[in-house]
């Protein structure tokens, strides 16, 4: 290959984003990302002019316009065909497409958003999902999709949350994992996104800066990703647009060069999120132009630029003038290359045409609903049943009042297509069918008669609506109000990409809505279907009920519906805290003594959530005890296991989720009092019990001491388990005997669990 040739293979090149056929104004940025202007279209290169050399990826094919199956098959091929027919060597371009929430196209199943898969605790299902989402992906020729987000939330405020799996490391490294396993088990690389530090942004701000040291990184922020490709050999990683400390991830070679390869062994491609090169020029400031920028990131371990060529074009000049080694070209196109050959897009009979495994797939079929049903079902959290959930048989008229309740796009996240672009084609309606939540409880309870009023928009200061729902409420005999986010994109939208939040309080005028219907005397049982949590101190003992769900998918009314008859007994866990004051920030449960519920007095803002990280309510009962350890005393190197025993003492099937929580009792560093270690689900009928064993290695206590070395220390571990965060009736204590050891990337990442079911005449008990 010519020096030309190898360059190609590292950029990309997206048509779509011309958006030539919207029907908006040409200045609307519903869809088109404002960061774009660093490429102006109307100087954008033709598919032909970029592939003169080559080309590394085609970007988003699928996902740019609303068109069938059949138009983006023959868009597709005729892509690959410009592609092969304008070089020299004919190397295919690898496709990539979004699927955060299920394939992000035209007419494909919308899944609940990430942070309801985080609320499932289920990795099972969750790896079932992006299965799924996979086969489609291939059957249409998608090489390559650009999910999971592994962030872990550290700032409620940040639009992004919904697109996070939640709070804790080792629940979004394991469902993290879960999901890439399934999308290339399908034949389809995963890519982890953001590396690192994205979700850290000072007051949550999209884009902000990342004040963080090197310790919290590597505890916090790096293990979800380490953990992706230590046991699901995640193909990709997508750099982080922040800084950290000041040096952008892009530009960071120990980040993608000392740890993400030289450490942990990573073997597949860095792609560059969208106009991350150029923003090391324009936004960071770090590089004195887009040609600078190619180099800063080529040489830091970015291996192609997405979505289009911009700064990678100046590598060839850069090489010639002495500035670049040709080397850093050779090893990224190697790495590209290989990536597409074990793909199979360079075998000899590989065909634009036979790239497309089923031009006649249905990417909305009934497996993906009823898998999306299933995860909308689990991911329900049951904050409190107050005084009418489960809703009585006995009600006659109920009103459903709120913006959520009549909207669908309120189900879906800011990556959905129905959100991230149809808003540019008004005339096409959802692509998928999806039940509002007022037709779904309709549906729910035939013999109700419904009473149903917007009473305000998400956004905006609009209270004309106020009236009739506060009417509809008096006439009612419970009031169910849906309030939450709507998912856009840049301001477009309460959640999502560039929506961040000023404060935790409920978008627009939700919140007076919610005061002036509890005014009415009559129960009112507030549904928040969001992608933050929001904080609901001031409703929470007024309410007749409440009921948390994160951005369920198009599948999600339905589920909300049945938790709230009955027919559902409701099983999701939170991944995020609910808070209790709209300032409540930092957020998350992760904090050590100092500026935890156990320095109370020493602020006057009060730390403790209204409901914790782990929370979730049945209609059941479960009970935790009888708890057994292997040993107090282990070495250094060594395994203890945790066995409790779980019963459904309720008259009612139902799942729990049994958490394991440990704490470091005296560290050389301020650590988080305490910190998920392991999780089991489990599905029980009425009076079924179950051992669930955690097997716990030394390896799961390491952190990273005051010299920057992960280690395990030797000293008293407390073990925790119960069913949340605060809810830990097994207690135990380990103790870690031996020196200081000093480990790596060959540590133990996870807690394996084992179930056992009890017979009736099985000893022990609750």
């Amino acid at each position: 290959m010519t020096l030309r040739e190898k360059i190609a293979q590292l950029g990309s090149r997206w048509v779509g984003n011309d958006m030539a056929d919207a029907e908006l104004p040409a200045d609307e940025t519903i869809n088109v990302a404002p960061m774009e202007d660093v490429f102006a279209t109307d100087a954008a290169p033709s598919l032909a002019e970029a592939s003169r050399d080559g080309l590394g990826h085609l970007t988003r094919v699928w996902g740019s316009v609303p068109q069938s199956v059949e138009q983006g098959v023959a868009e597709l091929i005729r892509q690959h065909e410009v592609v092969l027919e304008s070089s020299r060597l004919g190397i295919p371009a690898l496709v990539h497409e979004e699927c955060l929430t299920g394939f992000t196209t035209y007419g494909a199943t919308v899944y609940p958003a990430s942070i309801a898969w985080g609320a499932t605790f289920d990795p099972d299902l969750v790896e079932r999902m992006a299965a799924a989402i996979g086969r489609d992906m291939a059957a249409v020729g998608v090489h390559q999709g650009l999910s999971p987000v592994l962030d872990v939330v550290r700032d409620y405020r940040w639009g992004r949350v919904e697109e996070t799996i939640g709070e804790d490391p080792y629940l979004v490294a394991m469902l993290g994992s879960a999901y890439a396993r399934g999308l290339q088990s399908a034949g389809v690389l995963a890519t982890l996104k953001h590396f690192a530090g994205y979700s850290a942004s000072r007051a949550g701000r999209n884009h902000g800066p990342v004040s963080m040291g090197r310790r919290e990184l590597l505890d916090i922020i790096l293990p979800t990703f380490e953990t992706a490709i230590a046991t699901a050999g995640a193909g990709s990683v997508m750099s982080s647009y922040s800084d950290i400390d000041g040096l952008p991830a892009g530009a960071d070679s120990w980040l993608f060069t000392d740890v993400l390869r030289n450490e942990w062994g990573f073997g597949g491609t860095v792609v560059s999120d969208y106009w991350a090169v150029p923003f090391l020029a324009s936004m960071h400031r770090v590089a004195a132009d887009n040609a600078d920028a190619g180099m800063v990131a080529l040489t830091a371990g970015t291996d192609v630029e997405l979505p289009d060529t911009i700064g990678f074009a100046g590598l060839l000049d850069q090489v010639k003038s002495g500035e670049l080694s040709e080397e850093l070209i050779d090893r990224a196109a190697r790495r590209l290359l290989l990536q597409k050959a074990r793909l199979g897009l360079l075998d000899p009979d590989w065909t634009p045409a036979g790239s497309v495994g089923d031009a006649a797939v249905d990417l909305d079929s009934a497996e993906n609903r009823a898998i999306a049903r299933q995860l909308a079902e689990r991911s329900v959290i049951l904050l409190d049943a107050g005084s009418s959930l489960p809703l009585s048989t006995d009600l006659r008229r109920i009103a459903v009042v709120g913006p959520c309740a009549g909207d669908p796009r309120t189900l879906m996240g800011c990556y959905a297509f129905p959100n991230h672009v149809l808003p540019r084609y008004p005339d096409r309606g959802l692509g998928v069918e999806v039940v509002t939540p007022v037709d779904a409880l309709r549906n729910e309870l035939p013999d109700v008669e419904l009473l149903s009023a917007k009473g305000c928009d998400v956004m905006g200061d609009d209270r004309c609506g106020f009236e009739a729902a506060v009417t509809a409420a008096q006439d009612a005999d419970v009031c169910i109000a849906y309030v939450g986010d709507l998912s856009g994109l840049f301001g477009h939208g309460t959640s999502g990409e560039g929506c961040d939040a000023e404060d935790l309080r409920l978008p627009g005028v939700q919140g007076e809505l919610l005061d002036q219907l509890l005014a009415t005397g009559k129960p009112v049982v507030v549904v928040v279907v969001s992608g933050r949590p929001y904080a609901l101190g001031e409703i929470a003992d007024r309410v007749a009920g409440l009921v948390q769900a994160f951005i369920p998918g198009q599948e999600g009314a339905a589920a909300i519906a049945g938790v709230l008859s009955g027919r559902i007994v409701p099983s999701g866990k939170l991944p995020v805290q609910i808070p209790r004051h709209v300032g409540g920030q930092p957020g998350t449960y992760l904090q050590p003594a100092l500026g935890s519920v156990e320095s109370a007095g020493i602020s006057g803002l009060e730390a403790a959530p209204l409901f914790p990280f782990g929370y979730g309510g049945s209609y059941t009962t479960f009970e935790v005890g009888d708890l057994r350890m292997s040993a107090t005393e282990i070495g250094n190197d060594g395994e203890f296991t945790a066995t409790v025993r779980v019963r459904n003492t309720g008259d009612r099937a139902g799942d729990e989720v049994v958490q394991l929580y440990l704490h470091d009792v005296v560290a050389r560093i301020a650590r988080p009092l305490k910190l998920l270690t392991g999780f089991a689900r489990i599905s029980l009928e009425p009076q079924a019990a179950v051992d669930i064993t955690f097997r716990v290695h030394a390896d799961r206590t390491a952190y990273t001491g005051p010299d920057l070395r992960r280690i395990v220390e030797p000293g008293e571990f407390e073990v925790m388990l119960g069913t949340s965060s605060q809810d830990l009736p097994c207690r135990a204590v380990v103790r870690i005997t031996g020196d200081v050891r000093v480990v790596g990337h060959e540590r133990m990442l996870t807690t394996p669990v084992d179930r056992t079911p009890v017979t009736a005449d099985a000893p022990g008990g609750g």
